[in-house]
This record gives C-alpha cells, sequence and structure tokens, in this order.
C-alpha cells in the first residue's frame, strides 16, 4: 500500500552513543567495511533499492555505533527509505503547494486519511492510493488488497467506510497478444481481474463501489493503472490520531495472521516493471481476507467508541516495521517489541520477515495498560486476533526482540525520517498547433465514432458487478434515468445519516492527455473537471484526494512534470474552494522502455445542501429547452476527436477555475430555486456526446442548433471539449428565471427535447442526423467485463 506520510518537522533524536567494540548481531550484513562497489554489488543482489548515496549514509551510521547491521535493521531501513513509503523525492513540492489546503477549519485530521466537518458533529474521511505494480503483475490480488489497504486508511482515522471508487488505466483492449512486449499481460486480461477482484472485496466486505473511470490507452499498455479511494463517516468524538500519545502504553497487533506475502512490496513499487516482475516479484502481492476485514471495522470501531485505543495506525506498505514505527514517531518516542509474539500463519518465517510482511487485514493500536483486558476481551468476542507486542517507550529509538535476543537497536528518526531528495528537473520540448474539424467530415459519422469509442461506451456491464447499494446510502447513483434505459451520471450522491437532507456527492477525475500536453494545465483542468462534475449533481464542491501516478523520479523530465502538475492542481483548488488533506504519490509506473504520462486522478467530493435539490443527466421531458451554460475554447488539443486520429500534437484548451467557480454557483443557485431539470458537463466527445447521454437516459431525442454556440464552427462547436461547460435542460415556463440568474455569464439556448433522433442543425436546416435507438444499443453494449 502505498502512503502519503503527513508533513511534519523532522525529530532530531540524540544519538546515543555506542561503544566502538558493540557486539555485532546474528547474521550482521558487512556494510561498514569493503568498498562502495562492494556495498552496490550487495544492494543489488538484495533487492532492497539502496542507491549510492543511502548506502555510504548507512555506512557512516553503524560505524557510529561500532557494528555492522542486523537483517532486521536492513529490512526496516529499506521499507522507511523507499520512495513508496518516504515521499523523499516529492515531499518538498507537496509541502510547498497543498500544505496550505490541509490548513482550513473545514479539515479535522490529516493522518492516514483526510478528516472534513460534514455537519456538526460528524465528519467524513477520504483517501485514494494506488496498487499499479500488485495489479500489473496479478491484478486480481493486486486490486483485491488495494481495497482491503484504502478500507483501513478510513478505519485508521475512526471513519466507517461507506463507499469506493476506483479509477483505472489500461492499454487498449484490442491489443494482438501477439504484440505485446515480453512478460506483459494483455489489457482484457487485465481489466477483468482488476474488476473481479474490486467486486469481490468490495461487495463481501459490504462497501459500496460507487464512482471511478475506466481509460484506455496505448501508453498504459506495460503498466496499468489501479487507483482505488474510499470514503468514511464518523462523529467527531470518535476521530482517531495517527500518533502515539504516552510513553509506557501497550502496542496491540490486531487482525490477521502474519505470513511471506507481501514482503519486499514496498521496493517492488519503487522501480520500474521488468519483463520478469511478473515471476520474480509475485510474493510482493499480499492476499486479501475481506471475510476478517468485516469484523476487524466493527471490532476497531468498538474499541474506538469505548475509548480504549490512545492511537491507531494500519499495517500496509512496509508492513510492521512503517505502521508501527511511524506511530510512535509522530509521537515523538520509540518502542519495543518482541517480534516473536507477532502471530504468524506459518513456519519458518525470521525475525525480518516478520518486521516487513505486509500480510493483510492489520491494525497497530495503542493501548493504556490498564485497558488492555477489556479491549482483548472485546476482540475475542469479535473473534478477531489481538496480542500485545509491546511497548510505546520515551527514548526515541526502536529495540526489536526475538526470543529474548536483540535484533534491532538503532534511532528511530535515522530509520523512519530520510533527508529529502533534490531530484534535478529538466521541461520537456513541446510542440503544438492549432487544428480545427474538416468542413467536409460528415458530423453523423463522427458523433457515431465518438459514441462509440472505449472512452465513452457505456460502464453498465462493469457497474452492474459491483454493490453500489449496499448500505443503503446511495441516493444519486452512478447510472441515472429511465430504469430499463439508464445513462452515466456525473458524480454519485451519499446520504450519510437518515436524520438529515444533506449528502456527500463523490466524483472521480483524470486527464492524462491534456497534462502530457501541458502539466500545468493539465492538473488544473483535472481539479475543474472534477468540480464540474459535483455542480452538475447541485454539489458545492469541498475536497479531494489525489493519486499522483509519474514515471521514475531520477528523469529530470519526470520530475518537471510531477512539479508543474502540482502546481497547476493547487492552484485550481483554491479557486473552486477545495481542501486537500490526503493524497498519494506512485513513482516509477512504466518500464520495459515505455512511460506511462503524468496522470494525476482526483477523488473529490462535494456537499448537498438539500437532497431533494439534487439533479441528474437524464433528460425529462419534450418541449425543454437545451442552454449550454459556459464559454467553447475551439482548442483540440487531448480532446476524444483528436486521440482517435493520432493528433498528439494539437493545442490544448486552456483551464478556468475561476470562471468555472462563476459558472458553478449559478448553476446551485438555479438549482436551489427547482430550476434545473437535467445537466450534464461537457467532458470527452464535447456537446455532442453530452446531449446524446442525457438523451439516452431519458429514452428521448433533441434539436441542436450548432451555430448558436458562440465561437468556433458548428462542427468543431460539436465536438470540442475545451472549456468548463455544462448543457442544462430548462422548462419554457422557467427560461426567464433561469436567464436573470445567469445574466453576465456565457450561457445560450442550443436546442430542445424532442422525440426519437438525434437531430444536429446550422442556420435551421440538419447537416446530421443519428437514430438514438439504435446507437443506445451498441454504446450500452459498453466494454467487457468478467
Amino acid at each position: 500500500m502505498e502512503r502519503n506520510r503527513p508533513i511534519r518537522a523532522r525529530l532530531r533524536a540524540p544519538r546515543r552513543p555506542a561503544p566502538r567494540d558493540a557486539a555485532p548481531m546474528a547474521g550482521s550484513i558487512p556494510l561498514t567495511r569493503g568498498s562502495a562497489r562492494a556495498r552496490l554489488k550487495w544492494a543489488a543482489q538484495s533487492g532492497f533499492g539502496f542507491d549510492a548515496e543511502e548506502l555510504e549514509r548507512l555506512a557512516r551510521y553503524f560505524r557510529g555505533l561500532g557494528r555492522d547491521p542486523s537483517p532486521v535493521e536492513i529490512a526496516g531501513i529499506a521499507q522507511s527509505w523507499s520512495e513508496h513509503c518516504s515521499y523523499k523525492s516529492s515531499r518538498r513540492w507537496l509541502r510547498r503547494y497543498f500544505s496550505g489546503l490541509a490548513r482550513d477549519r473545514r479539515v479535522l485530521g490529516t493522518g492516514d486519511a483526510g478528516v472534513v466537518r460534514f455537519e456538526p458533529g460528524y465528519a467524513y474521511a477520504l483517501r485514494i492510493e494506488s496498487h499499479n505494480h500488485p495489479s500489473a503483475v496479478e491484478p486480481y490480488g493486486g486490486a483485491a488488497t488495494g481495497i482491503g489497504g484504502i478500507l483501513r486508511d478510513i478505519l485508521a482515522v475512526g471513519g466507517k467506510p461507506i463507499a469506493l471508487a476506483d479509477p483505472l488505466c489500461f492499454g487498449p483492449l484490442e491489443t494482438d497478444p501477439a504484440r505485446l512486449p515480453p512478460g506483459v499481460k494483455s489489457p482484457s486480461y487485465l481489466l477483468h481481474g482488476v474488476i473481479a477482484g474490486i467486486r469481490d472485496y468490495g461487495n463481501r466486505v459490504g462497501v459500496p463501489t460507487v464512482s471511478g473511470a475506466v481509460v484506455f490507452d496505448p501508453a498504459f499498455l506495460v503498466n496499468p493503472l489501479v487507483n482505488v479511494a474510499s470514503v468514511g463517516f464518523l462523529p467527531t468524538r470518535r476521530l482517531q490520531r495517527n500518533r502515539a500519545r504516552r510513553a509506557g502504553n501497550r502496542l496491540v497487533l490486531a487482525g490477521g495472521r502474519t505470513g511471506r506475502d507481501g514482503i519486499g512490496g514496498v521496493a517492488f513499487a519503487s522501480r520500474e516493471l521488468t519483463e520478469s516482475s511478473g515471476s520474480e516479484s509475485r510474493g510482493a502481492v499480499q492476499l486479501g481476507n475481506p471475510i476478517l476485514k468485516e469484523p476487524l471495522i466493527r471490532a476497531c470501531l468498538d474499541a474506538f467508541e469505548a475509548g480504549y485505543v490512545s492511537s491507531v495506525k494500519d499495517l500496509g506498505g512496509g508492513g510492521l516495521a512503517t505502521a508501527a514505527g511511524e506511530l510512535v514517531f509522530a509521537g515523538g518516542f520509540g518502542l519495543e517489541l518482541d517480534l516473536d509474539r507477532v502471530p504468524q500463519r506459518e513456519e519458518g518465517l525470521t525475525p525480518w520477515e516478520v518486521w516487513i510482511s505486509e500480510s493483510q487485514e492489520r491494525m497497530i493500536l495503542e493501548v493504556r495498560p490498564e485497558k488492555v483486558p477489556a479491549l482483548l476481551e472485546l476482540f475475542e468476542r469479535r473473534d478477531v486476533p489481538a496480542t500485545v507486542i509491546g511497548q510505546v517507550t520515551r527514548e526515541p529509538r526502536e529495540r526489536l526482540r526475538w526470543h529474548g535476543a536483540i535484533v534491532s537497536d538503532i534511532d528511530l528518526a535515522f530509520r523512519v525520517d530520510p533527508p529529502l531528495r533534490n531530484r534535478p528537473r529538466r521541461r520537456r520540448r513541446r510542440s503544438t498547433a492549432r487544428t480545427s474539424v474538416p468542413a467536409d467530415e460528415p458530423l453523423a459519422a463522427t458523433v457515431a465514432r465518438l459514441l462509440l469509442d472505449p472512452a465513452v461506451v457505456s460502464r453498465e456491464p462493469i457497474l452492474r458487478l459491483y454493490d453500489h447499494e449496499v448500505q443503503g446510502r446511495t441516493v444519486v447513483k452512478p447510472l441515472q434515468g429511465n430504469v430499463a434505459h439508464p445513462t452515466h451520471g456525473d458524480a454519485t450522491i451519499l446520504r450519510p445519516r437518515p436524520e438529515s437532507r444533506r449528502g456527500i456527492a463523490l466524483a472521480t477525475a483524470a486527464q492524462p492527455w491534456l497534462c502530457a500536453a501541458d502539466p500545468e494545465a493539465g492538473g488544473a483542468w483535472v481539479v475543474e473537471e472534477a468540480a464540474r462534475n459535483l455542480f452538475a449533481v447541485g454539489a458545492r464542491p469541498d475536497a479531494f484526494t489525489n493519486c499522483l501516478n509519474f514515471g521514475p523520479p531520477t528523469d529530470p523530465r519526470v520530475m518537471d512534470d510531477f512539479v508543474r502538475v502540482v502546481r497547476g492542481m493547487a492552484s485550481a483548488a483554491r479557486a473552486l474552494g477545495f481542501v486537500v488533506p490526503s493524497g498519494n504519490v506512485s513513482f516509477y509506473n512504466g518500464g520495459l522502455g515505455r512511460a506511462i504520462p503524468p496522470t494525476p486522478v482526483v477523488l473529490a467530493t462535494g456537499l448537498v445542501a438539500d437532497l431533494a435539490r439534487a439533479t441528474t443527466t437524464d433528460l425529462k421531458r419534450e418541449g425543454d429547452l437545451l442552454y449550454l451554460l459556459g464559454k467553447t475554447d475551439p482548442r483540440l488539443g487531448g480532446s476524444l476527436w483528436a486521440r482517435q486520429r493520432g493528433l498528439s500534437g494539437a493545442e490544448p484548451p486552456r483551464p478556468n477555475p475561476r470562471g468555472l467557480a462563476r459558472l458553478g454557483g449559478a448553476l446551485l443557485r438555479a438549482g436551489r430555486a427547482g430550476l434545473v431539470r437535467a445537466v450534464h458537463d461537457v467532458s470527452d466527445g464535447g456537446v455532442a456526446v453530452a446531449a446524446a447521454e442525457m438523451a439516452f437516459g431519458g429514452a428521448t431525442g433533441f434539436a441542436l442548433d450548432l451555430d448558436r454556440i458562440p465561437g468556433p464552427d458548428p462542427r468543431t462547436a460539436a465536438i470540442a471539449e475545451g472549456g468548463s461547460r455544462f448543457v442544462v435542460e430548462i422548462s419554457p415556463e422557467d427560461r426567464v428565471r433561469w436567464e436573470r440568474i445567469c445574466r453576465g455569464l456565457p450561457v445560450a439556448r442550443i436546442g430542445t427535447v424532442q422525440p426519437g433522433r438525434f437531430h444536429f442543425r446550422v442556420g435551421g436546416d440538419s447537416i446530421a442526423t443519428l437514430d438514438g435507438e439504435d446507437l443506445y444499443s451498441r454504446w450500452r453494449a459498453g466494454v467487457g467485463a468478467p
């Protein structure tokens, strides 16, 4: 599990001097002697991922202790120093651009998950992370344990998980298996395995999967992206902190038993894929157990409510080493553990394997000594294993024992908080050119091709595999409109408390194509897209969590892309009123000579003041008016139309988050007044696809007057995706009130709802007509699913 550690001032613990003749520990690794070349050779063989600078730091530290490191010490240090756990390349940039977006009165916590106020006495938690590498090796297990990990993140702040989301990226499904690079699995196999893993884990643990995305592009052929997110809900009195509170408190390991699965997971995720990753790194993929997860969640929530737990952390990437170390280090303490007391499910485990195993369904709890018996009794009633394995110490050191023998004795700060890396940056050369739709291009064929593209076709075959209604909180569902004629929604809405009329809207967004063309503008555009989806259902943007998927940070061009994307996202977040209380960075995506584009993924939340005023995408009544709210940017870079034609150098549109904030404000005012019958944001395929998807849900048709769209030529106006815009359905009786609310904003009446076919007109004359029912039957077939 890839973890976004909270940004904090680094503790500088005093180093306890050691005698020069300190006795070596059993199995010591000779790093203090020999040459730098010999150390590098050992590092390559070990697979722990240390570079030359880190090896020199290790040798210098242990020379100061007068001894060589033990295998347990080296294994623990490797976890904490990995890019995956330490964020050593990204933390300074996250601090610079995002830390201010977490310092807001709405934000109650920024630990394993972000916690944001909902209403007096209640809050919600949100978090996203990636399981990209494990899913490339073993798609079912990789995706399933990604879901398990994100649920534990929510649980670790006191939240009950109430929703899941799954933004995913794969290579083209039609890829010929004979043309796959060596060691790479087919996109169809990966898609089916990932969807099945998410389905089985989420459905069995009883958490609805209500939001997500599926992206197809050749850039993700070698390295798919499997990002998973969750939202939880909690009374504020149950909020848990992820830092130890008091020396002398006991450390209790609760949940699953420890095995050899997942060993080396963070090292695997901190390097690019190779043709042998599937065979060499399969053991780095964890094994999930959703049947144990459900009682573990219940037991932890009961313990939180009873006041038994002082602090808590989940065991994910780096296993017990990372979780226990970060928990006590964040509080300014140290720890003593007896590793042989860790419950094990197989014989022959060595202490270093126990220390870094990433076996699933485990939490570490800090408990006051007098409360330990009651806590253990509670977990026994729930049939969930729980064992005291150590305690919090005042001295900030790590002391580990194995059957009484010391196997680690080092400064905790040295292990848990490595120095940040100042990676070099170099801007990529990018050239762009303005393009437009040819005047002789047949519009009907163009629109049909857009609607039937894998990027647009219905996700119903996948959505029907997920239980998106378990727990009974889903008010606005992922599929909207006529029950027998459903279409896509822009966002889903949950009702966390049946006593309240307020709701939480969830939306996901990803835009790798615009980020590849212009990282800073693309980063802002992803945030705009998420905000549009929230505005479209009647929600005010409130918070987002982000998963930043990039190539290796050792590539100066990747680091420059990363910084620009983060800067663009932060700028848009401020303009739109988002707080950013949590997130995740996933570097080293790619391999075999192929790089992924910069791919920030967002799970955004919005607040719905009155669920009765929520809006959906499906057209409601024939004769209603269709308006376009927002200004069209005719630049086609990154658009689906350009991607279908391989126009990678087309000039991308420019973001305008402040303008979107004004449009969204008008839309919310109109929604509160009851004027908005349906609304859909304009995304892939432009206005033509947005209107068609609205008509699909209403089992009806429309007529659009393309020459009423200000700016571009009619054909470009139909398919351009630039400029944050909405297609809005308004009753003729409400036209005057609607136009009054939109005064001063770019808004145009562009058509009407009418039965049957889809008509596109210029000057009142039809230039394209499509059979809506025929298109719908093909569109609804969707992408393949298991």
